[in-house]
């Protein structure tokens, strides 16, 4: 089986683990605030705040913006459901802003009419979460603006996209957005086994989100409400949770940032190439922004289905009965049970649901070579037109 993603593990990797492994801290010792510096530097923000994945990291931003009970959160519903769910854990009510039908990202469009009539309703968003599709960012400079104008906070959801740049700035510098989060799951860009951060140019978000991570515990006697009794003392000062990241994570992830750039650059080539080989073929491949280039987490195509004369079941099913771990990313939030049970129902998005209909991801890792992409080409020509 050729998987849709996979992580690449190498000697260096193993041996940063090991090192951690023989050290005197697993956790909580100093090769987190490494890389949570290094991976802040890389983007050129000011703040990291890593944590055990990347739903952790978009609560604990969330609950540093304030979200909470009468608030809202949108975001897209062509996601992973932790993009939403991240609203659900603070009280807050979610709502979803239809795609564009190109990038498959939330579209600004869209966004500008429904702001204009929750403006009028008085129900606008707190937060908004914009999520980097495939790796793709969003339009951030038009988000940020409507944010500016009707005062939301603005989360990058960039689980699918570090190594990205958007108007030639690293994901993650911040420029229109209150936080970034990356994922660094396994088939991700980079990989910590799992694990996440929030990347921020604010440094009371970044205090904030540090205590949370952790019980929501301070030894900052500043921040105490009274004396401490001695050097061992700690105050709880707010509701937080247990988030935190291990040593053996970071010191993995530090070894994978070194080979970052030359993931990205992988995952590129093979992307060009995809769009060379399945020229012709009843598929429409992924458009990409002049202004952005793409970490290509996912490759996702969309079958033209009035050509292939096929379900897009058959299709799936056809590619992975012949070795090819083919994925679907994603089912639109809205029509999940929990959701449907809040009240939204099928339609309530046409784009997000007709992409739905039609994508599929093929595979796409670094390591992944041309014999494995000519085998996943074949495949779906074989499926599609043999």
């Amino acid at each position: 089986m050729i998987p849709y993603g996979r992580q690449d593990i190498t000697r260096s990797d193993i041996d940063a683990v090991v090192e951690v492994l023989q050290s005197d801290f697993l956790t909580q010792g100093p090769v987190v605030p490494r890389f949570e510096q290094a991976v802040a530097d890389y983007c050129g923000s000011n703040h990291g705040v890593a944590v055990n994945s990347a739903t952790s990291a978009l609560h604990i931003a969330c609950r540093a913006l304030g979200l909470g009970e009468g608030d809202w959160l949108w975001t897209t519903p062509i996601t992973f459901v932790a993009s939403a769910n991240c609203g659900l854990y603070c009280g807050a009510q979610v709502d979803f802003v239809d795609i564009d039908p190109q990038t498959y990202n939330l579209c600004p469009k869209k966004l500008t009419k429904k702001l204009e009539q929750a403006k009028q309703e008085d129900r606008l968003p707190k937060v908004l979460v914009a999520v980097h599709l495939c790796g793709q960012p969003c339009d951030m400079q038009a988000i940020h603006a409507l944010s500016r104008h009707y005062g939301f906070r603005v989360i990058e959801d960039a689980s699918h996209a570090i190594g990205g740049k958007y108007r030639g700035e690293p994901i993650g510098y911040g420029r229109y957005s209150d936080v970034t989060i990356f994922s660094f799951h396994p088939v991700k860009i980079i990989t910590t086994g799992e694990g996440g951060m929030a990347v921020t140019n604010d440094a009371d978000l970044a205090e904030i989100m540090a205590r949370l991570r952790s019980h929501g515990i301070t030894r900052d006697s500043a921040r105490m409400t009274h004396e401490p009794d001695g050097p061992w003392y700690y105050q709880q000062i707010d509701l937080g949770y247990n988030y935190r990241m291990t040593d053996m994570q970071a010191a993995l992830g530090l070894s994978q940032l070194q080979r970052l750039d030359e993931y990205v650059a992988r995952r590129n080539e093979l992307a060009k190439r995809y769009d060379g080989e399945l020229a012709g073929l009843p598929v429409v491949t992924p458009w990409q922004h002049p202004d952005s280039e793409s970490g290509w987490h996912l490759y996702v195509i969309r079958l033209q289905l009035d050509k292939t004369k096929q379900s897009r079941r058959a299709v799936f099913e056809s590619l992975r009965d012949q070795g090819i771990g083919v994925n679907i990313h994603y089912i639109p939030v809205h029509t999940q049970p929990w959701y449907r049970a809040m009240g939204f129902e099928p339609g309530a998005y046409p784009q997000a649901e007709r992409y739905y209909a039609e994508a599929i991801s093929l595979p796409m890792f670094p390591t992944m070579n041309e014999a494995q992409q000519d085998q996943v080409v074949a495949a779906l020509e074989e499926v599609l037109i043999k």
